[in-house]
């Protein structure tokens, strides 16, 4: 299976990426190594599969050093040319997407920074999985979907109301 796996210099997707490769899984992970969490964390982790931080540049697939079966791209999802040039290319099979914006004070502080990536980002991936034929997307909510919610446990089904839940809705 061919698999796209955005927030992949993460730690949750590091974890991920190491067990769809030795799953056997043909996979590319998507990053755009941003600040918000140290960078040397995520460049390290890249290193560890097979990747130098000098051999990463923006919109520039690598192929891995470790592992056949493993390449990553440095790209933002807000850059829609580039990422649908990446669907239309690599003809993926699922898309796990763990790219998000951490941070519930943070969207306080910087909201419009927020909503672009955990928002407009995340519909700019629905939007190339429609377009070039993904069925398969798996996605890590953001705490942020549940707003001001006072309810507690949190449920998915809380916040039917919530722009991504609408948006989702319209598609399906």
């Amino acid at each position: 299976m061919k698999i796209l796996l955005t927030g992949s210099a993460g730690f949750i997707g590091f974890h991920l990426i190491n067990g769809l490769i030795k799953r056997g899984d043909d996979v590319i992970g998507l990053d755009s190594v941003n600040d918000y969490y140290e960078q040397s964390l995520k460049y390290e982790r890249l290193e560890q599969l097979g990747f130098t931080q000098f051999q990463i540049s923006y919109n520039s697939l690598c192929q891995s050093t470790k592992h056949s079966n493993y390449r990553f791209i440095k790209l933002q999802l807000e850059d829609r040319e580039n990422l649908n040039t990446l669907f239309q290319t690599e003809k993926f099979d699922a898309v796990c997407n763990l790219a998000a914006q951490a941070g519930v004070r943070y969207s306080l502080e910087n909201p419009i920074a927020y909503m672009d990536s955990n928002i407009v980002d995340f519909i700019n991936l629905l939007e190339a999985c429609r377009h070039y034929g993904v069925n398969n997307l798996s996605y890590a909510s953001s705490s942020s979907v549940y707003g001001l919610n006072e309810s507690y446990p949190f449920f998915t089904s809380d916040n039917v109301n919530h722009p991504v839940s609408l948006y989702a809705a319209s598609i399906s």
